[in-house]
């Protein structure tokens, strides 16, 4: 019995005839008008190469078989039946002779043909060589017979797989490719993937760049982006599955680009393709976060000076450009998209402002996600009050801290750490100390580098105004927690040349 394991993609497809000497493989390839006929022997040692387009012994066929390829696995063996019928050659005269509708002749020999033999009569005509618009015709009818099944659904696909490879490696406009979707659609051939996605993947995996976004845009300008009969995992539409494999190579920018170009030239992509640029944006703040992060370390290392006026303006414009390119992409999907999707777009502008480091407006996504409907993590909530503890906005801070109220002991002292160590990062060593102060009061011991961290630097920030009696009282309450030993308190009198020392 045939079997068919996966779908050839990017696989020649072949039709063998075998004997123990010989064996001939026929290759399917497409030309825009019509398929030339490719016969290629291989010849075992010794013997000379010969062609044929099918061989005839006594009008019958021996040892039938479709060749193996990397993802089709047909096997036609003459273990299934030993002789193709007599109606299989008529069926072939009859449909090359053209005298009739390929319906007609197809209807005559119905009774006549088995399944096996109506799969040989799509691959016939799928050689080069031949007319490629029968296969086409001779596949509409069995579906409209009703006689597709799944290993003739699969070999169809694997035929018009190698057409459009084929069209793809002889640089063909983007036009012939999408006429040959257009084609497939209308013979009814559904797929169980996107035909749209995988030709994108033979355009990107052939490095041709511009014709997949050419491709990208014939599609959308013919509104024929929704033809493949399966839409699961295919949200994203030919733009947002771009726009994946962009991301993957690790052109975040780019990607965002292209759907908002897109979206600007009136090509209407799919709104979660929207979404997907979204992610896009944010992950290259994400990178551009992490490399000005190493850039300040060798600044401060003193491997590189520090950035002039320009260079920070720079960097300024970069990131508010990708806010702005986020933001208006957050728009669209509010303006075209349903409500459902509300929480997902806030969810992403949240994750674009925490990687830009804005507290304030991170800190309103929140609370417009919650309005939404959707739910941040705790860690969110965490995350946002340590960037706004950084830069000292206190109302902020006031309003993420009313979660404790009804927070666990643990919760409570993960969240005053993550507000001590902001105040930390920020140079706010006096709140860091009432901080501290804080979690001693409620029973919560801070981490011993936290402490650490605050103790230095009130120490080094001593001689300004406040700091003394904010050190000193620091180190009695730890001192009473048992978390410091004995502090000795060391005061110098210049002008009597006096010192004094106090231990708390």
């Amino acid at each position: 019995m045939a079997s068919v394991c996966g779908i050839a993609a990017v696989s020649n497809l072949g039709l063998t005839h075998g004997s123990s000497s010989k064996q001939y493989v026929f290759l399917a390839t497409h030309q825009p008008d019509k398929l030339k006929l490719q016969s290629c022997a291989r010849i075992s040692v010794g013997e000379s190469s010969s062609s044929f387009v099918f061989k005839r012994r006594s009008n019958n066929f021996h040892y039938f078989g479709l060749l193996k390829s990397v993802q089709l696995d047909v096997y036609i063996t003459s273990d299934d039946e030993d002789e193709m019928s007599e109606g299989f050659f008529e069926a072939i005269e009859e449909l090359e002779r053209m005298a009739r509708e390929p319906s007609d002749v197809l209807e005559e020999m119905n009774d006549k043909l088995s399944a096996r033999e109506f799969q040989l009569v799509l691959v016939y005509f799928a050689q080069e060589g031949r007319d490629s618009w029968c296969a086409l015709e001779v596949f509409e009818w069995l579906k409209k017979e009703n006689r597709v099944d799944k290993e003739t659904m699969e070999l169809m696909v694997s035929i018009m797989c190698t057409w459009v490879k084929k069209l793809i490696e002889e640089r063909r406009k983007v036009e012939d490719v999408v006429d040959l979707l257009v084609d497939m659609d209308c013979v009814g051939l559904k797929t169980s993937f996107s035909m749209i996605e995988k030709v994108i993947s033979l355009y990107w995996e052939a490095g041709e760049r511009e014709e997949t976004v050419l491709f990208v845009k014939e599609v959308l300008r013919r509104g024929i982006s929704g033809l493949d009969g399966d839409k699961e995992g295919n949200k994203g539409g030919p733009a947002g599955y771009l726009a994946w494999k962009m991301m993957e190579e690790g052109n975040y920018r780019d990607a965002a680009k292209l759907v908002i170009h897109l979206r600007e030239s009136e090509l209407k992509p799919e709104v979660y393709s929207y979404l997907i640029a979204m992610t896009a944006v944010v992950k290259e703040l994400n990178e551009f976060a992490k490399a000005l992060r190493k850039l300040k370390g060798f600044t401060k290392s003193g491997f590189i000076a520090e950035l002039d006026a320009d260079n920070v303006l720079l960097i300024e414009n970069y990131q508010e450009d990708l806010l702005a390119s986020g933001l208006q992409l957050s728009n669209w999907i509010i303006e075209e998209g349903s409500p459902s999707l509300h929480g997902v777009v806030h969810e992403r502008l949240l994750a674009m402002y925490i990687c830009a480091g804005r507290g304030s407006e991170a800190e309103r996504q929140l609370w417009q996600m919650k309005l939404a409907g959707k739910q941040a993590d705790g860690d969110l909530y965490d995350i946002v009050l340590a960037i706004c503890a950084s830069q000292k906005e206190n109302s902020s801070v006031g309003r993420l801290l009313t979660r404790m109220d009804v927070a666990s002991s643990i919760q409570r002292k993960k969240t005053l750490s993550w507000l001590l160590r902001g105040y930390i990062k920020g140079g706010h060593f006096k709140n860091a100390a009432e901080t501290v102060i804080k979690m001693l009061d409620m029973g919560l011991h801070p981490e011993f580098l936290d402490r650490v961290a605050v103790l230095q630097g009130l120490n080094r920030r001593v001689q300004q105004p406040g700091n003394v009696d904010t050190y000193l009282a620091l180190c009695k309450r730890l001192s009473d927690a048992n978390l410091i030993g004995p502090t000795l308190v060391y005061l110098h009198v210049r002008k009597h040349k006096l010192w004094i020392i106090k231990m708390l």
